[in-house]
């Protein structure tokens, strides 16, 4: 959850229009520990506003493609959304279940140092950085005992 963000002024500062629906939209990623679904994500706007699936995934290609939010996968066949990279929302690891799918932020210290350091070396630029562990959720744990 982050109560640092202003979402109108990350929008602004990414060069797209603040509306309320792109400000609802950014604050419900933003606002949540770990990444979200789209059916997540439009049952969050919905309880402050009117949205259908179409204006969902029109707001979300533009704010993946302004680097507001990152789209990841889980291995299945439906993405996630998490906040893109700033000052109050890391580059950082996930886990995924592979019982109930559920994806959990990670502490950004988990990510392999090496990273970086392929780029200051070589002659490349990274854009993104996806790394994903994958097992079983604790609450799945408790529920095969």
């Amino acid at each position: 959850m982050c109560e640092r963000c202003n979402y109108a002024e990350m929008l602004e500062g990414h060069g797209v229009d603040p509306t309320p629906l792109r400000q609802a939209v950014l604050r419900s990623i933003g606002e949540e520990s770990r990444p979200l679904a789209a059916v997540e994500i439009i049952a969050a706007v919905r309880d402050q506003m009117s949205i259908n699936k179409v204006t969902l995934y029109r707001i979300l290609d533009l704010l993946v493609d302004r680097g507001l939010v990152k789209r990841l996968s889980a291995g299945d066949r439906a993405f996630r959304y998490g906040m893109g990279e700033t000052r109050h929302h890391p580059e950082h690891p996930h886990f995924v279940c592979s019982q109930c799918g559920v994806m959990e932020c990670l502490e950004p210290d988990l990510l392999p140092a090496g990273i970086r350091k392929f780029q200051i070396k070589g002659k490349r630029i990274i854009k993104h950085v996806d790394v994903r562990f994958e097992g079983i959720c604790e609450s799945c744990l408790k529920a095969r005992m």
